[in-house]
């Protein structure tokens, strides 16, 4: 026990110099994102489209403690180069500030983050920590700009489908724009239901199924950018259900509970699909 206390005294005073500058890194960080943080974890509460927020830091530091073995086997050699690479990251926390935009300072974190792993640990730990560092992203909502940009021509693709699968299944319909117009009903193809929602949920999954997966780089690159038609297949098929019960049983009979359930059957019923062509892909031989 006595040489068990020395040991850990030892290996304390040894790296103490070390440990004092993670905790000023550490605090430093928390004096300059604290609100930057407050505000991103305000997202995630009000808005659906990044509710997994939450979990994506869970994830990352999952994959960081997979790699634990592969971490220890290397030896820290700090860079020059990542003291520029966290400069980066700070003028852009400060641009970010100065134009009100949350985007550029949140992306800013994840660059500074980048260089003090470079400065203080050096290149083959941020090889590393690239996968869990870069999977961050995915908890940061994208600008309105953008989203404005994807959502709008995504509404009209769900309508646009859904109106096609209607009329071959025989029920008279006409669109204009993103609403379905029925015999007895009108459908609002809305940004709820352009499949934004479960396009960002499902790429963030399939990039960490996609690494857990056995198999080439290839077939690991097919798998996440399947996620895209599996996404759109799968909200056209809710656009159509939803709007086959407003055809036969009234526009009250296609909301309130059909249309939560039906956003997790579209959920689910995407990942299954994504699961059947990871099956497909392990069958296929080099």
């Amino acid at each position: 026990m006595q040489k068990n206390s020395r040991t850990f005294m030892t290996l304390f005073i040894k790296n103490a110099g070390n440990l004092v500058r993670i905790g000023g890194i550490l605090a430093g960080l928390v004096w300059l994102y604290a609100p930057v943080m407050k505000r991103l974890v305000e997202d995630w509460l009000h808005m659906p489209d990044f509710s997994h927020g939450f979990l994506i830091p869970l994830i990352s530091a999952y994959i960081i403690y997979r790699k634990r073995d592969q971490l220890s086997t290397l030896t820290p050699s700090g860079r020059w180069l990542g003291i520029g690479i966290a400069a980066v990251g700070v003028c852009l926390l400060i641009l970010g500030r100065l134009a009100g935009e949350f985007f550029t300072m949140r992306i800013s974190l994840l660059i500074l983050i980048g260089g003090i792993i470079i400065s203080m640990l050096g290149e083959g730990f941020f090889r590393v920590l690239l996968l869990p560092l870069s999977y961050l992203v995915f908890m940061i909502p994208l600008p309105s700009i953008l989203m404005d940009r994807i959502t709008f021509p995504m509404q009209l693709l769900a309508s646009r489908m859904a109106t096609a699968s209607l009329y071959l299944i025989g029920i008279p319909v006409v669109r204009e724009g993103n609403i379905i117009h029925l015999a007895n009903a009108s459908l609002e193809v809305a940004e709820a239901c352009s499949g934004i929602r479960s396009l960002v949920s499902l790429l963030a999954l399939s990039v960490v199924f996609a690494h857990f997966s056995r198999g080439p780089a290839w077939k690991k690159g097919v798998l996440i950018a399947s996620t895209f038609p599996v996404a759109i297949l799968a909200n056209m098929i809710r656009v159509s259900g939803t709007g086959a019960l407003a055809h036969f049983y009234g526009n009250c009979a296609a909301q309130g509970f059909f249309h939560i359930f039906s956003g997790w059957m579209l959920f689910a019923s995407a990942f299954l699909l994504l699961l059947g062509i990871e099956f497909v892909l392990s069958r296929i031989r080099r």
